[in-house]
């Protein structure tokens, strides 16, 4: 290999980038001298974009990029740029809104040719090695031969990728109809046969789930609560849930959730702990709690770094015994397996209890499911011991690839979860998880000056500064940490998130947060992420702890901003409310406006009383103090529902609190 033919990948952070460290391509990671080498040799950019838990990234790459033809028209047309997605999302959003105006969709891995000033002409996602070579081959001639129509397709390009800084802010937030509408369009596209919403492939849309649970609490609508436990049922029911081990990948290709994209994301699991936990708490169905308890111990399990940080994600793909790669191998059976690890006496149980057959559902092997007995999941004894010994035995098997960086966005939103689930069925190992976990993002992903890193990896030195969902998440998770434990650091730290959050990535013109800082490195465009996707957009998460922060601590400043977002979202969220659910939730916190309980001296019954019911429109100040209207001029030992810091009688007791509770929260629905 040539001096210009040199791989770069093998010291970077990313686990993703380091798998490609041995590629024949001159991989550069993303990088100024990458594109100034471009420019030097006058050749388009190959950008290839993907993550370390994506099948087809790794199809293709076993395909073209392992591959010694593919590499060398590689590496004489092209400078060869490897992106970690979770690594590097602004780099990931510019250039996937320029291949979804190209193609009408997008996908990794995410294939993009740049000019040397990084500007995208042409792209898609997926190419088998045929249909990538000849493509290779007319790019090459249309940058030698066509450059004028290269750069009118640059021009129009990079406009449209820039469009989400420019939209307008209104003079309000939306109204509350726009939540009630959204209501009505999931009413609209509910599958009433297999739960969820739209046909395959399916996504668990919790967000959605969580505009649903909130109308329901409003007016216990029957057919509200019918779509809810449909889609919790059929989705804890399905393949895409691990019935072995606990926990849920990312989709299921088909309208039944029986086959799913084997990979297992962390924010996964953090936002479906969340339908599971709130509406076990609103609708006291017990085999929903055994759904939290089991992705929760999974992922405390599996996901979990000696230091208490939360890994990102497990691979698809695993090894067979002949040590070949197979989506999904680590979690099937076959009923020869089963007889080999399960006593005589109970093979037929096992068989039958998780659909194990010998025709299988799977490329000739079975994924354990549920769902011939939709929703009925909660175990026998002897259930238990087969579920423990399949477990045991999976154990043995080449486990899937893990992707053990650190991100801080997917971290904070586990430990909110977490937080919150572990106040709710008061377990003192998952407080005590969550707030190690909390701990960690508040040390170890913090440079010397206090500002937050995007990514971590114990083999290399973090680089990239936290993005605005990071933040965002973090103002969240810290907030929640101080509701479960009454220790005032938390709500310091919230602070010192939020106000880096709006140093450094507020819109002081039109509102709103960029993704990158106003420090970060300067890209193309300056986006702003806004729509809520596989998770929730930094300026929803913001919209919604803003306003959580600002209700305990008094600090006008945080809901001043919240409003500033819902006011720059408010026309596209009224033309789209389900693509907005994570700030539809803002929104309705907005319109209701939070109660405020405040619990001084040493009641932890009546602590326990508030995390043991999901009030999504309550904050809850106790413990230690902090500078706040919620602490000023207190008795001790009594509990304050408070609105706007106007409280009522002090309740001394459960049923006064619970009577309190229930006079502020009916005085906001309607």
């Amino acid at each position: 290999m040539s001096s210009d033919h040199i791989n770069r990948l093998a010291n970077e952070s990313s686990p993703y980038l380091r798998q490609h460290r041995d590629n024949p391509v001159a991989w550069w990671p993303w990088c100024d001298d990458a594109f100034a080498e471009a420019r030097r040799r006058d050749v388009p950019v190959l950008l290839s974009v993907g993550y370390s838990a994506c099948h087809w990234c790794h199809v293709m790459a076993h395909e073209s990029f392992e591959d010694t033809e593919v590499a060398e028209v590689m590496n004489r047309l092209f400078v060869n740029v490897k992106v970690d997605r979770e690594e590097r999302p602004d780099v990931d959003g510019v250039y996937m809104d320029a291949v979804q105006a190209m193609t009408g969709r997008g996908g990794w891995p995410m294939t993009v040719f740049l000019t040397p000033d990084a500007r995208p002409f042409f792209g898609g996602t997926y190419y088998p090695k045929p249909t990538f070579l000849q493509l290779m081959a007319a790019v090459d001639d249309a940058w030698r031969n066509r450059r004028e129509d290269i750069d009118n397709n640059v021009a129009a390009l990079v406009d449209n990728i820039g469009r989400t800084s420019r939209i307008a802010t209104n003079p309000s937030p939306a109204s509350i109809d726009v939540f009630v509408q959204a209501v009505t369009q999931l009413d609209e596209t509910f599958d009433e046969a297999w739960g969820g919403f739209g046909g395959a492939p399916k996504f668990p849309s919790t967000m959605s789930l969580e505009v649903l649970l909130r109308s329901y609490l409003n007016d216990e609508s029957p057919r509200v609560r019918h779509i809810i436990t449909t889609s919790l049922d059929a989705m804890a029911s399905g393949g895409m849930y691990d019935h072995i081990g606990g926990g849920f990948a990312r989709y299921s290709v088909d309208e039944r959730w029986l086959v799913p994209h084997f990979e297992k994301m962390l924010y996964d699991q953090a936002l479906l702990i969340r339908p599971y936990l709130h509406a076990s708490l609103v609708l006291h169905e017990p085999h929903w709690r055994q759904v939290v308890e089991e992705t929760v111990a999974y992922v405390l399990r599996d996901l979990r770094s000696p230091q208490g940080a939360f890994y990102s994600a497990q691979d698809a793909d695993s090894l067979d015994e002949s040590g070949h790669p197979h989506e999904g191998h680590f979690y099937v059976f076959t009923p020869d397996q089963v007889r080999r690890i399960v006593p005589e006496h109970l093979v037929d149980l096992a068989l039958s209890w998780y659909d194990i057959t010998d025709a299988g559902n799977f490329e000739g092997k079975s994924i354990p499911n549920r769902i011939a007995q939709r929703g009925r999941l909660e175990r026998t004894k002897d259930v238990d011991e087969i579920r423990r010994l399949l477990l045991a035995a999976r154990e043995t098997r080449h486990r899937p690839l893990l992707d053990d960086k650190v991100i801080t966005e997917w971290s904070a939103l586990m430990v909110s979860s977490l937080a919150e689930a572990a106040g709710a069925y008061s377990n003192d190992e998952w407080a005590a998880a969550a707030q190690q976990a909390g701990n960690f993002l508040a040390t170890t992903m913090r440079r010397s000056d206090g500002r937050w890193h995007r990514t971590w990896h114990r083999e290399a030195t973090p680089k990239h500064l936290a993005m605005a969902a990071d933040l965002a998440n973090l103002v969240d998770a810290f907030t929640r940490l101080y509701e479960l434990s009454g220790v005032a650091r938390w709500i310091t730290l919230a602070r010192e998130a939020a106000d880096q959050l709006i140093a450094h990535h507020w819109d002081s013109g039109e509102g709103g947060l960029f993704t990158t800082p106003d420090d970060g490195e300067r890209l193309i465009v300056r986006q702003k992420d806004l729509i809520d996707n596989a998770t929730p957009s930094a300026n929803s998460v913001a919209a919604l702890a803003f306003q959580r922060l600002a209700a305990l601590t008094g600090a006008e400043t945080y809901q001043v901003h919240a409003d500033a977002i819902l006011k720059l979202l408010a026309r596209i969220v009224t033309s789209a409310p389900t693509a907005f659910p994570h700030l539809l939730c803002a929104l309705h916190l907005r319109h209701v406006g939070p109660t405020e309980v405040a619990i001084t001296g040493k009641r932890g019954e009546l602590v326990q009383l508030v995390h043991s019911r999901w009030l999504p429109t309550v904050v809850l100040a106790w413990g230690e103090e902090f500078e706040s209207p919620l602490f000023a001029n207190r008795r001790d030992g009594v509990a304050y529902v408070c609105r706007q810091y106007a409280c009522q009688s002090p309740a001394t007791s459960r049923d006064e609190l619970v009577a309190a509770l229930r006079s502020a929260l009916s005085a906001t629905s309607g």
